[in-house]
């Protein structure tokens, strides 16, 4: 594998995993939004469904593209060399 192959796949690997630290982070924060320490006693707000769909999409989508990172590189290499 030459160089611009491999700064492609570099480059679609370093923007999944991006993406599903985002995902991740966002859900977690979501969850600890959702905590309350109200005069010493935990006080939970319920999570909504819309709270997860978002985190969840980028996840999934960080994987998908490190799963096909292969073919996603080599697409923006011959595009970058046209």
């Amino acid at each position: 594998m030459d160089t611009p192959n491999r700064g492609a796949l570099m480059l679609v690997c370093f923007i999944a995993i991006a993406m599903m630290g985002f995902g991740v982070i966002d859900l977690s924060l979501h969850w600890i939004k959702g905590l309350h320490w109200v005069a010493g006693s935990l006080h939970k707000t319920p999570m909504h469904v819309s709270d997860f769909v978002f985190p969840t999409i980028f996840f999934m989508l960080g994987v998908v593209v490190l799963i096909k990172a292969h073919p996603i590189a080599e697409w923006i290499s011959n595009k970058l060399d046209e």
